[in-house]
């Protein structure tokens, strides 16, 4: 994402330009825009012109519009974020408070204007307009006949390809059929690879199966590798090619290879990594300590009231929320948690560790030390019912 213009201030109001460069960006975007801001884009308008002689001509123009938000929508299959509202400014193709749906497009400008900048906010283009922040990791998920070719961001899990080829079982009289669509589905996924995974960016590779699918693979490869061509480059960064278990092809397997103990010296520096370390954190600890650990809205807010709160995970998904007083709510508890010293994690939505917090509330805390009043504050709610 490029940054082209700023004028804003924490805690206040102002407007950015921006431009997204890439699928990713329209993530960061729609995650920025909430109901009720202001967003000033290119867009085509269907108008209607009456001439001299009474006739009447419908075409399609290209205007800048800027409309107060009403509705967003985004397609996380095709990354393309669409806007409702009503316009705000004279134009001379669009009457003052009529509706348009302006679509954001990559690689064009448009300019967003917040009542309030919040702290999350402001995180979020600090982010996005990082440029040494980008998909670093690669991983290709795989079972005989079914792959997942996958690029973890910063900021959501972007399944690329998925390679689907029929595989016949292994017979005594066919054999070769087996090897050859193998062959086949292996083809597939080297061309992927090639077409998807930026490897000046990315530092690694997973190759993950149950079996010795992923083996295989590496060494069919390796083979036509060595034959030269386009897949020759794959010689040049073999190193970064990691073999791991999984027990499937399906992209939900990413969040066990992620936590494999042997992979996580190879991704210390990937926030995916991060965030399924301080998930596996926290489900250890409301194993072994579980006064040390809480989830719900309820109990984290008691617990930041203490200023208990060691790590906060939370889904960016609450960020989202249509309510702005709810919003500033969740804006405010991570500002405390911060302000007595805790570590924040906002999880994204669009990551496999993202699913499983939202499932779990959308927010949970690690402590500093046990807070018998949460366990209290259950035993009050069960008498009540």
């Amino acid at each position: 994402m490029k940054l082209v213009r700023k004028n804003l201030e924490k805690d206040q109001g102002g407007v950015l330009a921006l431009i997204p460069e890439e699928e990713e960006d329209m993530w960061h975007v729609y995650n920025l825009i909430s109901i009720g801001d202001s967003v000033r884009a290119s867009t085509i308008r269907a108008v209607t012109s009456e001439s001299a002689t009474g006739t009447t001509k419908k075409e399609k123009v290209r205007t800048m519009l800027t409309l107060t938000i009403e509705d967003i929508d985004y397609d996380t299959e095709a990354c393309k974020l669409s806007l409702k509202g009503r316009n705000i400014e004279e134009n001379p193709h669009v009457k003052m408070g009529a509706y348009h749906r302006l679509d954001l497009e990559m690689n064009r400008k448009f300019e967003l204007t917040k009542p309030l900048w919040d702290t999350v906010s402001l995180e979020r283009v600090d982010v996005a307009t990082d440029v040494t922040r980008k998909a670093d990791l690669a991983a290709v998920v795989m079972q005989e006949g079914l792959a997942n070719v996958c690029l973890v961001t910063a900021s959501m899990t972007l399944v690329r390809k998925k390679i689907e080829v029929n595989i016949p079982r292994k017979h005594k009289s066919g054999v070769s059929q087996h090897d050859k669509a193998l062959n086949k589905f292996f083809d597939e996924i080297i061309r992927n690879i090639l077409k998807h995974v930026k490897f000046d960016v990315v530092k690694c590779v997973l190759l993950a199966s149950p079996g010795f699918v992923k083996d295989l693979f590496f060494t069919y490869m390796i083979n036509e590798a060595n034959k030269g061509g386009e897949a020759k480059v794959l010689l040049e960064h073999r190193a970064k090619f990691v073999l791991v278990h999984s027990s499937s092809g399906f992209k939900h397997s990413l969040k066990e290879v992620l936590q494999d103990p042997g992979l996580q010296s190879r991704l210390t520096d990937t926030k995916a990594t991060e965030e399924v370390k301080a998930l596996e954190t926290f489900y250890r600890t409301l194993s072994n300590d579980p006064l040390r650990a809480c989830y719900g809205e309820k109990h984290v807010d008691l617990a930041s009231a203490a200023q208990a709160i060691e790590t906060l995970l939370i889904s960016d998904n609450l960020f989202r929320c249509r309510d702005v007083a709810q919003r500033k709510k969740f804006v405010k508890l991570v500002d405390d948690v911060r302000e007595f010293g805790g570590d924040v994690k906002i999880f994204s939505s669009m990551h496999v560790s993202g699913e499983q917090l939202d499932q779990l509330t959308g927010v949970c805390a690690i402590l500093r030390f046990p807070m018998q009043e949460l366990d209290a504050t259950d035993s009050e709610s069960s008498d009540d019912e």
